[in-house]
């Protein structure tokens, strides 16, 4: 088919328009808004880097709900992210969830979505965070005093 019109397609769209319409705006990087497991960044770096193979119809609903093609074009691959970065998200899930659930007896498929403390409803793409404490548990013995510490005020069972 080649043209890009296909269900995937129309759903990173449906997401995408319902994300604007709820007053959030487009992301200006990957990994800055993940909506249902969809990256909006880089869908909408792809859209624009294959702007002459959409048809028409795609320009016109791209272009209403703000998306530039002739914009600054986004980098399609997400940064990667340093280990303590990493451990900085999973413990900020952690103690959201411990907050919010008074435990740390996380499902080990639970994806916990962290929303910023400053009320403006923005979040941080889902982090895996049932992975985090299973495999935090089984590498207790390598973990820093202070890393163990921060779990433990959290209570977290060894």
């Amino acid at each position: 088919m080649g043209t890009g019109w296909e269900i995937a397609w129309q759903r990173a769209y449906r997401l995408a328009l319902a994300h604007v319409q709820a007053g959030g705006a487009l992301p200006a990087a990957p990994g800055h808004v993940v909506v249902q497991g969809e990256d909006l960044g880089v869908w909408i770096a792809g859209q624009t880097a294959g702007w002459d193979r959409l048809v028409p119809v795609q320009e016109y609903l791209l272009e209403t709900i703000g998306v530039d093609p002739e914009g600054q074009a986004v980098a399609v691959v997400p940064a990667r992210r340093s280990q303590g970065d990493r451990w900085a998200a999973n413990l900020a899930a952690a103690r959201q969830f411990h907050a919010r659930e008074g435990h740390l007896n996380v499902p080990r498929k639970h994806l916990e979505t962290i929303t910023s403390g400053e009320g403006d409803g923005s979040q941080e793409p889902g982090v895996k965070l049932g992975g985090f404490i299973d495999n935090t548990r089984r590498r207790a013995a390598k973990l820093s005093a202070e890393r163990r510490d921060a779990l433990n005020a959290l209570g977290m069972r060894w």
